[in-house]
């Protein structure tokens, strides 16, 4: 007797199952283990909410934020709820479903990594908003590579809007478009990103601006890579300001990075399109891309890696194993020292060896999701027939 062959689940079936997955995973997070020693960003969030709802006081104008416009609207959802820190969590976990979601409907193995997120990430994915922002990205490279540009671009013209770094897949998002005769749906883009900038930039237009520029003139966060040369290899002085410790003075390493990381930028945006402008090699540059501005970048908080999450299991092959494995061996390293040890970092310089190492990593993770494609074709040798 022959029995009917078991058939297989469907995608559908699979990604709830990733997002099942996702909450158990994010349950455990709540556990001693990770959450003892916290280090919180929402109280900052819900001080913004505060002074818009209770106080009716203008972003930009009335008070500063460190964050652009499309930020705010994460911060104000939970005011809305009693225990806000609760209820930001809460609305973190819809964004990391969603998320599970969307990488899943691209690659089922890719939103199975992805659900290990916070257990990966650590407390951190409780308290910081960039679940937000990774999901418009994440969400509009789904859409231009099903071929809604329009969708695309208006989703990447939020994901700018809520925390700028997805400005590095625009020349990328650019020659997709060109390529499929599409061009004009970035209009789409610009359009949503001055909707959400332009009333800020008339009734606080300095105010916006040194929120912007504020990104730029920051000094070496300690936990960036030019900054744990100086904690390995030296006895620099400790500052605190805009919101982080950073390493006084050093502005011309500060520099030297921010060349390394435009011409690692300018060379993968020529790279792409220059080259057959495939799915998968927009996969494989968006996430070397983001991985260029995280890894060379002054600041290198530790929930920048939520960013690359949902974009490096996305790469396929033997590349995207090595680069997933990389991934993922920042990510252990990082919860090394963060939250429980990081005091001590910035105090005495303990594990500043394991925060060099960790950054070292994301260099070895660039070096592998950006190496060149092998030629696809040679000049064919010919052999003479005797």
């Amino acid at each position: 007797m022959t029995h009917p062959p078991k058939s297989q689940p469907s995608r559908s079936e699979l990604a709830v199952g990733a997002c099942g997955l996702f909450l158990l995973c994010w349950g455990l997070v709540h556990l001693d283990f990770w959450s003892a020693h916290e280090i919180v960003d929402w109280p900052t969030y819900e001080r913004y909410a505060d002074l818009i709802l209770h106080h009716g006081l203008v972003p930009y104008r009335d008070f500063a934020v460190e964050y652009p416009p499309g930020a705010i609207a994460a911060f104000l959802v939970p005011a809305f709820f009693g225990d806000y820190a609760g209820a930001f969590a809460w609305q973190m976990a819809v964004c990391g479903v969603a998320l599970v979601a969307v990488v899943t409907a691209i690659r089922v193995e890719a939103g199975f990594y992805v659900a290990f997120a916070p257990v990966l990430a650590g407390s951190l994915i409780l308290s910081r908003f960039d679940l937000w922002p990774a999901l418009l990205t994440v969400s509009a490279l789904a859409a231009l590579l099903g071929g809604r540009h329009r969708l695309g671009w208006g989703l990447l013209g939020a994901a700018f809007a809520a925390k700028l770094w997805p400005f590095v897949l625009v020349p990328l998002a650019l020659a997709w478009s060109y390529r499929a005769g599409r061009l004009r749906a970035a209009l789409v883009g610009l359009a949503v990103a001055l909707v959400l900038f332009l009333p800020f930039a008339f009734v606080a237009p300095s105010g916006l601006w040194h929120s912007i520029s504020g990104q730029g003139s920051r000094p070496l966060q300690i936990e960036s890579l030019g900054a744990s040369l100086f904690t390995v290899f030296g006895h620099p002085r400790v500052i605190t300001t805009h919101g982080s410790q950073n390493v006084a003075g050093h502005g011309a390493v500060a520099a030297m990075f921010a060349l390394v990381q435009v011409a690692a930028l300018v060379a993968l945006w020529v790279s792409f399109a220059r080259r057959p402008v495939t799915s998968a090699r927009l996969l494989r540059h968006s996430a070397a891309c983001v991985c260029a501005f995280v890894a060379f970048g002054k600041v290198l908080s530790p929930q920048f890696l939520l960013w690359l999450i949902p974009l490096v299991p996305l790469v396929r092959g033997r590349r995207g194993l090595a680069a997933t494995a990389l991934l993922t061996l920042a990510l252990v390293l990082t919860q090394v020292w963060f939250p429980d040890a990081y005091f001590d970092y910035i105090g005495t310089f303990h594990d500043a060896r394991v925060v060099l190492a960790r950054n070292l990593t994301l260099v070895a993770l660039f070096a592998v999701l950006a190496w060149p494609d092998e030629v696809a074709s040679r000049p064919p040798i010919l052999h003479s027939r005797r």
